[in-house]
């Protein structure tokens, strides 16, 4: 199955085809490279559904949206990857027949030890088993969508670390930047999965991924902000300033992945610029994360703890 794309030199958000008549979900859409997403989708005619844990953030984005793109379509949704039932209320209320576009963006990364309201690793239970549920719960109204894409959010630091199947919730020894690592080696398996079981289903459904580089969120700073390590969090903050491109660019790869034409299945699309910075491009990625018997088996133990089954996409 093909794991790149061509792209064109210098591509960014003006290059967006018209979305209108469309509909999009985007996850973590409070603030990042979710916000932006979800601002230009809006931009160019999309219905965007901003699905976001904290109320307060979401709907301060969704007016930031409508401020800034005057006439957007942009509502927030109420969704808690870290709580299968929010998941699963957030499903169901989504009231159309189809789904245009899925963007599984939302993400924690390097927390200290804890567990989602259903008992698994947070970042292992938001990053990957969260938007499993979610993306198995809407297969319905993407499969019923022509040309309809599901993009996931990974990262270059997926090369810490496989998943450890024996381990997947790390209960034996938690490192949070390993935990970090296989989360989003969990996406990239997740996508490499789907994309197979929608080609053998003959479904033009198109499963893809993407990373944003370097980019300056609050993503660096959430853990040691929680730990109330303060001089960790004005370090990242230096980072950020000094090192990292904005949230504007770094959502173009996620942006490239949902639009583009002539999307491909499995691909994974980041920063041009050694998978650091610049606009989309084919990126590299770890030889574990295309690995079919890995994927068989993190798609087994996913439906098996969150309970969803993916009817009309077999093994």
């Amino acid at each position: 199955m093909p794991t790149t794309t061509s792209r064109t030199p210098g591509w960014t958000a003006r290059d967006i085809p018209d979305q209108s008549g469309r509909t999009a979900v985007v996850t973590g859409a409070n603030s990042g490279i979710g916000l932006v997403t979800a601002r230009e989708l809006a931009r160019r005619g999309a219905r965007v559904l901003l699905a976001c844990r904290s109320e307060a953030r979401g709907k301060d984005a969704e007016a930031l949206v409508k401020e800034q793109v005057p006439d957007a379509d942009a509502e927030f949704r109420p969704l808690d990857l870290a709580d299968l039932a929010s998941v699963r209320r957030f499903a169901e209320s989504y009231e159309q027949d189809t789904l245009d576009l899925l963007v599984n963006n939302a993400g924690v990364m390097a927390l200290p030890y804890g567990t989602t309201a259903d008992g698994f690793e947070t970042q292992f239970g938001v990053n990957h088993l969260g938007h499993f549920a979610l993306t198995g719960l809407l297969l319905p109204k993407l499969l019923n969508t022509p040309g309809a894409r599901v993009v996931s959010v990974s990262s270059g630091m997926h090369v810490i670390a496989n998943v450890d199947m024996r381990d997947l919730n790390s209960e034996r020894r938690y490192r949070r930047w390993v935990a970090y690592g296989r989360s989003k080696t969990a996406n990239l398996l997740f996508v490499h999965e789907l994309a197979r079981r929608l080609e053998a289903a003959g479904s033009d459904v198109v499963a893809a991924a993407a990373h944003p580089g370097f980019a300056a969120t609050n993503l660096q700073t959430a853990g040691a902000r929680m730990e109330g390590r303060r001089t960790a969090e004005r370090i990242a903050e230096l980072g950020n300033r000094l090192f990292a491109q904005s949230a504007e660019m770094g959502a173009l790869p996620t942006l490239y992945a949902a639009t583009a034409p002539g999307g491909r299945p499995d691909s994974f699309t980041g920063p041009r610029f050694q998978g650091w910075r610049g606009t989309p491009a084919p990126s590299w990625r770890a030889a574990w994360t295309l690995n079919d018997r890995a994927g068989e088996q993190l798609w087994a133990a996913s439906e098996q703890l969150t309970g969803v089954t993916y009817y009309g996409l077999k093994g």
